[in-house]
């Protein structure tokens, strides 16, 4: 039996040895001036849909036909659209449900995904053999296929958004976690554990989870992103948030009946805002990737 003043010791090794390489993966984020630039324009697009309205408050959903199809001018910023509706007041509140579905989404398909990928990993290999020929099976249907299947099942509203979205997203992070398991399973660490009686749920837990962080993190910031525009596809499509409710994909489908009668200002602000969302994302998804790589 080891020596608790030995395990002591080693354990305090250890966590000053994670509170190190913690230490240099977040200075390594910090560093980056794509990640700067993602965190700058992920803040400023919920700043202005969630505070904006705080600010400007102007009913999105108020119809006046007076004011129909007005370009941008002093009393409307952004211009109106074909029932005169305030359209600066629509993209804000538009980019509520579009970031709320994406990273809700995210977070649900990351929590299932890496449950679903440990639980394969460390099983038998019977188990583990069924769970990822599931994951294979529905991986083999088209994602766009599904969305539209189960959006046309389920009555739209941004819980039933968020759950479709994470019907389709965490088979990649389950992949994704499972390979990690399986090799990090066979470290020494993970066999002392094994052998000192450790259960699989605190073996996961302890040693396992910590180690493939950063790919789930990484997963997810990408998640978000193809979350965010899946919500545009669909609301492109009318398939998505039931109208009046506005939000980007939407308005971006309202705005191409009129894209070849010189109305700009319908078209540019969604489609620059989904643009904005995707890049700064994905900038910080790449951050993160490269912080958390031992080779950089």
């Amino acid at each position: 039996m080891q020596n608790p003043i030995v395990a002591e010791a080693e354990s305090t090794n250890l966590q000053e040895v994670t509170y190190s390489y913690q230490g240099r993966v977040w200075r390594r984020f910090w560093k980056s001036p794509l990640t700067i630039a993602g965190i700058a324009g992920l803040l400023f697009l919920v700043l202005f849909s969630f505070v904006g309205p705080l600010i400007y408050r102007v009913n999105p959903l108020a119809i006046n036909l007076a004011h129909m199809m007005q370009p941008p001018s002093a009393q409307f910023p952004l211009g109106t659209d074909d029932l005169g509706r305030n359209y600066l007041s629509r993209v804000m509140v538009g980019g509520q449900s579009s970031l709320i579905v994406g990273f809700a989404s995210a977070v649900v398909s990351m929590a299932f995904g890496t449950l679903y990928g440990m639980v394969s990993g460390m099983a038998s290999r019977w188990v583990d053999t069924i769970m990822m020929r599931i994951v294979d099976i529905i991986l083999s249907i088209p994602g766009l296929f599904i969305l539209l299947f189960l959006d046309a099942v389920f009555k739209p509203s941004v819980f039933i958004m968020v759950l479709i979205l994470a019907a389709t997203s965490w088979l990649s992070v389950a992949r994704l976690v499972r390979a990690e398991v399986l090799s990090l399973k066979t470290r020494t660490y993970v066999e002392a554990a094994q052998a000192l009686g450790a259960s699989n749920w605190r073996i996961m837990l302890r040693y396992l989870f910590p180690n493939f962080l950063g790919t789930v993190l990484v997963a997810g910031t990408f998640s978000v992103a193809i979350s965010i525009l899946s919500v545009a596809t669909l609301s492109f499509l009318g398939l998505g948030l039931p109208p009046p409710a506005p939000n980007w994909g939407a308005e971006l489908s309202s705005a191409m009946n009129y894209m070849f009668q010189n109305s700009w200002w319908l078209t540019y602000p969604p489609g620059l805002a989904i643009l904005l969302a995707e890049l700064s994302i994905n900038f910080i998804g790449d951050g993160l990737r490269q912080a958390f790589d031992s080779r950089m």
